[in-house]
Protein backbone atom coordinates (compact mmCIF):
# COMPACT_ATOMS: atom_id res chain seq x y z
CA UNK A 1 0.00 0.00 0.00
CA UNK A 2 1.41 3.46 -0.74
CA UNK A 3 1.44 6.44 1.10
CA UNK A 4 -1.42 7.69 -0.28
CA UNK A 5 -3.87 4.84 0.01
CA UNK A 6 -2.80 4.80 3.60
CA UNK A 7 -4.02 8.54 3.94
CA UNK A 8 -6.95 7.90 2.01
CA UNK A 9 -8.49 5.24 4.55
CA UNK A 10 -7.25 7.09 7.31
CA UNK A 11 -9.87 9.54 6.48
CA UNK A 12 -12.21 6.98 5.48
CA UNK A 13 -12.36 5.57 8.62
CA UNK A 14 -13.15 9.02 10.36
CA UNK A 15 -16.78 10.94 10.62
CA UNK A 16 -17.02 14.19 9.12
CA UNK A 17 -16.45 16.42 12.17
CA UNK A 18 -12.83 13.87 12.77
CA UNK A 19 -11.67 14.36 8.78
CA UNK A 20 -11.84 17.98 9.28
CA UNK A 21 -9.49 17.63 12.62
CA UNK A 22 -7.36 15.98 10.78
CA UNK A 23 -6.85 17.89 7.43
CA UNK A 24 -6.38 20.64 10.40
CA UNK A 25 -3.42 18.61 11.97
CA UNK A 26 -2.15 18.02 8.44
CA UNK A 27 -1.96 21.92 8.01
CA UNK A 28 0.08 22.60 11.21
CA UNK A 29 2.50 20.09 9.15
CA UNK A 30 2.73 21.94 6.21
CA UNK A 31 6.32 22.39 5.81
CA UNK A 32 7.67 25.56 4.62
CA UNK A 33 9.24 26.40 1.08
CA UNK A 34 13.01 26.63 0.50
CA UNK A 35 13.93 30.37 0.53
CA UNK A 36 15.02 30.58 -3.23
CA UNK A 37 10.50 30.40 -3.97
CA UNK A 38 10.21 33.77 -1.16
CA UNK A 39 10.23 36.19 -3.83
CA UNK A 40 8.17 33.86 -6.72
CA UNK A 41 5.57 33.62 -3.63
CA UNK A 42 5.34 37.51 -3.63
CA UNK A 43 5.42 37.84 -7.87
CA UNK A 44 2.87 35.03 -7.89
CA UNK A 45 4.95 33.39 -10.11
CA UNK A 46 3.52 29.72 -9.08
CA UNK A 47 -0.42 30.63 -8.25
CA UNK A 48 -2.84 28.18 -8.62
CA UNK A 49 -5.32 31.10 -9.76
CA UNK A 50 -8.24 28.36 -10.02
CA UNK A 51 -8.31 28.36 -6.40
CA UNK A 52 -9.74 31.13 -4.66
CA UNK A 53 -7.05 30.53 -1.52
CA UNK A 54 -3.30 32.29 -2.37
CA UNK A 55 -1.57 28.96 -3.71
CA UNK A 56 1.87 28.68 -4.41
CA UNK A 57 2.80 25.40 -5.79
CA UNK A 58 6.64 23.88 -7.25
CA UNK A 59 6.94 20.61 -8.01
CA UNK A 60 10.13 19.01 -9.12
CA UNK A 61 11.55 16.06 -10.90
CA UNK A 62 14.65 14.86 -9.05
CA UNK A 63 16.32 11.32 -9.67
CA UNK A 64 13.05 10.34 -10.81
CA UNK A 65 11.56 11.44 -7.66
CA UNK A 66 8.90 13.63 -6.97
CA UNK A 67 9.68 16.93 -4.62
CA UNK A 68 6.81 19.53 -3.93
CA UNK A 69 6.79 22.48 -2.32
CA UNK A 70 3.84 24.87 -1.72
CA UNK A 71 3.50 27.92 0.08
CA UNK A 72 -0.12 28.64 1.59
CA UNK A 73 -2.12 31.28 3.71
CA UNK A 74 -1.96 30.32 7.76
CA UNK A 75 -5.52 31.74 7.52
CA UNK A 76 -6.60 28.85 5.24
CA UNK A 77 -6.25 25.73 7.22
CA UNK A 78 -8.49 23.52 5.39
CA UNK A 79 -6.26 24.14 1.93
CA UNK A 80 -3.32 23.56 4.14
CA UNK A 81 -4.19 20.43 5.27
CA UNK A 82 -4.93 19.06 1.96
CA UNK A 83 -1.84 20.56 -0.06
CA UNK A 84 0.38 18.96 3.01
CA UNK A 85 -1.52 15.72 2.83
CA UNK A 86 -0.64 15.66 -0.86
CA UNK A 87 3.02 16.40 -0.34
CA UNK A 88 3.16 13.95 2.33
CA UNK A 89 1.43 11.49 -0.12
CA UNK A 90 3.88 12.16 -3.09
CA UNK A 91 7.07 13.85 -1.94
CA UNK A 92 8.94 10.94 -3.21
CA UNK A 93 7.18 8.90 -5.45
CA UNK A 94 7.85 8.23 -8.98
CA UNK A 95 5.66 10.66 -12.11
CA UNK A 96 4.51 7.61 -12.76
CA UNK A 97 2.95 7.03 -9.13
CA UNK A 98 1.63 10.24 -8.93
CA UNK A 99 -0.13 9.82 -12.91
CA UNK A 100 -1.58 6.71 -11.59
CA UNK A 101 -3.39 8.62 -8.73
CA UNK A 102 -6.61 8.33 -8.53
CA UNK A 103 -8.47 11.41 -9.68
CA UNK A 104 -11.14 11.12 -7.17
CA UNK A 105 -9.18 11.67 -3.90
CA UNK A 106 -11.68 14.42 -2.40
CA UNK A 107 -14.28 11.36 -2.47
CA UNK A 108 -12.10 8.85 -1.69
CA UNK A 109 -10.91 10.49 1.41
CA UNK A 110 -15.18 11.54 2.13
CA UNK A 111 -13.39 15.68 1.98
CA UNK A 112 -16.20 15.60 -0.84
CA UNK A 113 -19.10 15.61 2.01
CA UNK A 114 -17.49 18.03 4.10
CA UNK A 115 -16.64 21.09 1.88
CA UNK A 116 -18.68 23.50 -0.23
CA UNK A 117 -18.54 23.76 -3.61
CA UNK A 118 -15.55 26.41 -3.99
CA UNK A 119 -13.38 24.94 -1.87
CA UNK A 120 -13.66 21.66 -3.79
CA UNK A 121 -13.34 23.44 -6.93
CA UNK A 122 -9.49 24.89 -5.96
CA UNK A 123 -8.60 21.87 -3.90
CA UNK A 124 -9.47 19.76 -7.42
CA UNK A 125 -7.46 22.06 -9.27
CA UNK A 126 -4.17 22.38 -6.57
CA UNK A 127 -4.38 18.38 -7.50
CA UNK A 128 -4.73 18.56 -10.73
CA UNK A 129 -1.77 21.36 -11.18
CA UNK A 130 0.29 18.46 -9.03
CA UNK A 131 -0.71 16.23 -11.55
CA UNK A 132 0.33 17.96 -14.72
CA UNK A 133 3.61 19.66 -13.58
CA UNK A 134 4.62 16.37 -12.04
CA UNK A 135 4.30 15.35 -16.05
CA UNK A 136 5.62 18.62 -17.05
CA UNK A 137 8.91 18.13 -15.36
CA UNK A 138 9.40 14.38 -15.90
CA UNK A 139 9.36 14.98 -19.66
CA UNK A 140 11.56 18.09 -19.04
CA UNK A 141 14.18 15.66 -17.46
CA UNK A 142 13.72 13.03 -19.71
CA UNK A 143 14.59 15.49 -22.84
CA UNK A 144 18.02 16.66 -20.77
Amino acid sequence: MNKLEEIIETFQDLDNESRLQLLIDFAEKLPPIPEAYCTLVQKQAHRVHECQTSVSLWVNVVNGKVQIYADVPRESPTVRGFIALLIKAFTGASPIEIDKAPTDILNRTGLASSLGMMRLQGLSAVYRRIKDETRRASFLNSRN
